[in-house]
């Protein structure tokens, strides 16, 4: 009996709590817990208030910040879209022609290089064990998953990173920002999450973009287990010359991405970045969904989640695989994936990537690359795959296929094999082929097996030509393509020739 009302007194206290900052918050823009207490029929500390409130934080429309033994609470102001202007645009735009990694990062690995081996970076035994890491990290990377290690975090494994990986994915970071400064899915200020952060290769990229602004900031925080990589990511951030005015980097959380870290969270995040981490987890993808979707509880009611991932076959059809896990439990797919027939595909052979202009190789590179098998150690090229998640329902393409339209879903292409039909869909990848024929993936969303578009160069004309130049994403209306069935690679081509007529559905609306 005395445990019931124990229970229903509880309940009352909680319920009035909740009212009451309701009340107050309706009145007063802020104002500190200790003002609700007096309020309140028994007694409770702020503390005690905070833990009840807590959970109702982003439903309420409130942030709270610990003032000593108190807490200030504020009402959210809506959020506000950051658009770049004019200039900013233009910066914005030249980045994938800035081909160069930074001179002052790249001088900044290599002193810390020569700070943790005791010698030169230059000294031939160092770079005979760079090398041997970094052939090490790719003989290891193209094992079947179940066998992999891509553990990066000890000795020299770190130092190889740096020297072959961390450019790359440094200067892929900075255009993904890009991407998402174009799309109006950044806010006047951000609060950044890098999931899985390794040496600091995202927050560096990520300052690194926002120096090219001239109003929006900010604040970036970052998880890693590895000290190794702690270590490296605090002098990197320190030493590496990135513009601090507009972008804040954290100290890196310590802890395992698989473990328990909600209470080292910041709550309202508004974009989280999984680059490179989720493949190279243990376990299936549900499990891999799963992590996802408890750092999602974290994420801003308009926030997003970016997964970016190597463009090699297994691991890209991978993050399709990710991606169909995470919409059934709830979050959307912005982006690339257009749901334009409103059925989920089937992704486990959905081959999709994104290619940029290659980067020039540094220094380090140069040098390593000065032997017998220059080839091992000059990594330049841009190649990713990626999804864009959402809490909100948002997605880049709500374009639907208008009822009665008379396209053929890809679904049944394989009924039309030799005759010619009209398609609607999306354009998934760069161009795959040569200058002779080229080659693009197209997804409707209902797909069994691949379907590509194939346009030999003596059949382009002003009609069709779209295809070339339409960016990745793009929705676009095939009229007059021949089907025909790839035996050896169990696939779909879709021959377009100079009567075909290929159009983006937007300008035909």
């Amino acid at each position: 009996m005395n445990a019931r009302r124990q229970s229903t007194r509880t309940n009352v206290t909680e319920k009035q709590i909740l009212s009451t900052i309701k009340y107050v918050a309706g009145t007063k823009p802020v104002f500190l817990l200790s003002e609700i207490a007096v309020y309140l029929d028994a007694p409770q500390s702020a503390g005690q208030i905070y833990a009840v409130l807590r959970p109702h934080l982003k439903e309420f429309g409130l942030a709270a910040k610990k003032c000593g033994e108190d807490f200030e609470i504020s009402r959210v102001l809506p959020p506000q879209i950051y658009f770049p202007n004019e200039t900013e645009s233009k910066r914005i735009d030249s980045l994938p022609d800035e081909n160069t990694f930074p001179p002052a990062l790249e001088q900044a690995i290599e002193q810390y290089i020569t700070r943790k081996v005791g010698k030169d970076w230059t000294d031939p035994v160092i770079l005979e064990r760079l090398r041997r890491a970094i052939v090490a990290q790719k003989d290891d990377y193209w094992k079947p998953a179940h066998k992999r290690s891509l553990q990066y975090t000890k000795g020299y494994a770190v130092l190889g990173y740096l020297a072959y990986h961390f450019p790359v994915y440094f200067m892929q970071t900075r255009l993904l920002m890009a991407m998402l400064a174009r799309e109006g899915l950044l806010k006047n200020h951000m609060t950044i999450l890098d999931v899985g952060a390794g040496p600091g290769v995202v927050p560096l990229a990520i300052a690194d973009f926002y120096s090219r602004l001239d109003m929006a900031t900010a604040t970036i925080h970052a998880i890693e287990r590895s000290d190794e990589h702690i270590e490296a990511f605090t002098y990197l951030t320190q030493q590496g010359g990135t513009p601090k005015t507009r972008a804040t980097i954290e100290p890196p959380i310590k802890a395992d991405i698989t473990g328990a870290v909600k209470d080292q969270l910041p709550d309202g995040i508004d974009l989280m970045v999984f680059s490179n981490v989720l493949n190279e987890l243990p376990g299936s993808v549900k499990d891999r969904a799963d992590i996802v979707m408890g750092f999602a509880e974290h994420l801003a009611p308009d926030g997003s989640i970016l997964i970016a991932e190597p463009a090699e076959e297994v691991t890209s059809s991978g993050l399709r695989s990710l991606s169909l896990a995470v919409k059934k439990q709830g979050l959307s797919i912005y982006s690339p994936c257009s749901f334009i027939w409103k059925t989920n595909c089937t992704p486990d052979r959905c081959w999709s990537f994104v290619t940029a202009p290659p980067i020039r190789p540094t220094p380090l590179m140069n040098t390593l690359a000065a032997c017998d098998e220059p080839f091992r150690y000059v990594n330049t090229d841009i190649k990713y795959s990626y999804v864009i998640l959402r809490r909100d329902g948002k997605i880049r393409e709500p374009y639907c296929v208008p009822h009665g339209s008379r396209v053929l879903r890809l679904s049944r292409i394989h009924l039309h094999v030799e005759k010619r039909i009209n398609i609607i869909a999306s354009k998934m990848s760069e161009d795959l082929g040569d200058k002779e024929n080229h080659m693009f993936k197209l997804c409707d969303g209902s797909a069994e097996k691949p379907v590509y578009a194939v346009l030999p160069g003596f059949h382009i004309t002003p009609e069709n030509e779209v295809i070339l130049s339409a960016p990745y994403g793009s929705v676009l209306e095939l009229e007059g393509v021949l089907v025909r069935y790839n035996k050896e690679h169990d696939a779909y081509n879709v021959l377009v020739s100079r009567s075909t007529r290929i159009a983006d559905v937007h300008d035909k609306i």
